[in-house]
């Protein structure tokens, strides 16, 4: 005997299955497309750091606003990582530009301008979003009762990951810039010691 989930069940989670399938798709498309401007692996993943912590904040929306985890609260947060990364890519950019304008300042320095330079335009664009949200957040009407959950995803997910955004991604470029700074330095000090050339024994016949 054999028995199975069907008809809403199973068309829910072919929906989850295929949604999961293309979600991760998504996020190889979008780690391909900021590696090649980018011309480098890591600091694709500093951008994209911002996604685990918009669906955070997404969940937390859900929990505020009293809904339920739904299929369509998924369809937002597959749209939320797209728009997420917006923030943090600004960061970056800004971040590398200023770098190759002031190549004799340190790096905390730049970062720091960095974030200073795009906090408004960052939050600018984070709040507007928010509340061009809102309105559909707080419909009462049964017709809008569908969409909710996805409103509520990005409106809350953008929300959350901003203030994340303006602290991490400028550390992690810290980090980050500090730990190839050290394997250049270990890496170029042990081909240094693999160079020295042998001092022969006068003592040798030749």
């Amino acid at each position: 005997l054999t028995w199975s989930f069907e008809g809403e069940q199973n068309a829910q989670a072919e929906s989850l299955d295929s949604l999961a399938t293309g979600f991760i798709a998504a996020l190889f498309v979008i780690y391909a497309l900021l590696a090649i401007p980018f011309r480098s692996w890591i600091q694709p993943l500093v951008v994209m750091v911002a996604i685990p912590f918009g669906i955070i904040g997404a969940v937390i929306g859900h929990f505020v606003m009293g809904f339920g985890f739904s299929i369509i609260s998924i369809f937002g947060i597959v749209a939320l990582s797209g728009v997420v990364v917006n923030d943090s890519l600004v960061l970056v950019v800004t971040t590398n530009e200023m770098r190759k304008a002031r190549p004799g300042a340190s790096l905390l320095e730049i970062v720091v301008g960095a974030g200073r330079r795009r906090f408004r335009p960052i939050l600018l664009t984070s709040v507007t979003t928010f509340f061009g949200l809102m309105p559909m957040v707080l419909e009462t009407s049964m017709q809008a009762r569908f969409l909710i959950p996805m409103a509520i995803s990005i409106a809350f997910g953008v929300m959350f990951s901003t203030f994340i955004i303006l602290l991490l991604v400028p550390a992690l470029y810290v980090v980050i810039e500090d730990a190839t700074s050290l394997s250049s330095w270990i890496f170029r000090d042990a081909d240094a010691d693999s160079e020295v050339p042998e001092v022969s024994d006068p003592s040798t016949p030749a």
